[in-house]
Parts: C-alpha cells; sequence; structure tokens
C-alpha cells in the first residue's frame, strides 16, 4: 500500500524475483515498511497510465497511517476484518466508502468511531496478502483523496456558503 520506486531488480539463484526501494524516514514513520523482513510478502500494482480504465477509487499509496486489526471472522464466503484506525483519520472514513488497506481499494461495510469494517472476498484473498492475515497485525491505510480534499477545503473555509 505504500507509493514506492524499484531501484534494484532481479531474480535470486532460487528463482525468486526480488526488488530494492529506499524508503524517506516519514514513509518509515508513517507505514508498516519498518517492520517488512527479506522475504516478507507485499502486495504490488503497477501505477495507473493515463487512459487505463479506472475500476475502483483512486489509490495513490500515499500512507496516512496504520490501522490494527482487531478481529477476522468468516461471513458468508468472504472474511469481514475489522480495524481500529488512528482516531486522527476515522473522520475520513465512511460506511459505503472507500479505503485502501494495505494497497487493496476496499469498501467499507460499518463505521463506529474509530472501528470500522470490511469484507474480502474470497479472489482477494487468494491475490493478495489478505488471506494471512490476523488480529494484532497491523496495515498500512489511505483515506479516500476525495475526502482528504474536501477536509483541506472546509479547513480553509472554501465550503461554506
Amino acid at each position: 500500500g505504500v507509493c514506492l520506486t524499484a531501484v534494484a531488480k532481479g531474480r535470486d539463484a532460487s528463482g525468486q524475483d526480488w526488488f530494492c526501494a529506499d524508503a524517506s524516514a516519514e514513509t518509515l514513520a508513517m507505514t508498516t515498511i519498518g517492520h517488512w523482513r527479506e522475504g516478507e510478502l507485499v502486495n504490488l500494482e503497477r501505477p495507473l497510465r493515463v487512459g487505463d480504465e479506472l475500476g475502483g477509487h483512486i489509490v495513490s499509496g500515499h500512507v496516512d497511517g496504520t490501522a490494527e486489526i482487531l478481529s477476522v471472522q468468516p461471513d458468508g464466503d468472504s472474511m469481514r476484518f475489522q480495524f481500529r484506525a488512528p482516531e486522527h483519520l476515522a473522520p475520513f472514513i465512511a460506511p459505503k466508502g472507500s479505503i485502501a488497506l494495505d494497497g487493496t481499494s476496499l469498501t467499507v461495510n460499518a463505521v463506529q468511531g474509530a472501528v470500522f469494517g470490511v469484507n474480502i472476498i474470497p479472489h482477494t484473498q487468494a491475490v493478495t496478502t489478505w488471506g494471512n492475515r490476523k488480529a494484532g497485525q497491523r496495515v498500512n491505510l489511505e483515506v479516500d483523496t476525495l475526502a482528504r480534499y474536501v477536509a483541506r477545503l472546509n479547513e480553509g473555509g472554501a465550503l461554506k456558503r
């Protein structure tokens, strides 16, 4: 879920692909990157190009903070995840709104204060790191870009009549 530039990449002797990226002090402070270890699975996605279809909400990889997974429970064919966001980010999270968690564009089901839930469908569990996530772990959280800009405009009074 973090916007990074691969500064080196290759394939090791066992055929595993690898990459290296630089991370600033800000990125290390705001994300889970500082806890990554060699060989850890991460979600990778190429950047959107002009002319590409936009099939979800805009995800930039500009992480706002981390959220703690409070619980993971089966819900039909999907898994229901419940999270706790940092208090200062809670106003940006709305029911049926968009959120990016570890770079995955998701729909928020419910919100109560700083606690919110999402459902992860089987396909997403199979092709991302979500199939391995457990309560107590932290994930990168990026609030919806539109919510971020609306809040900023409101700070300056641009939305007042």
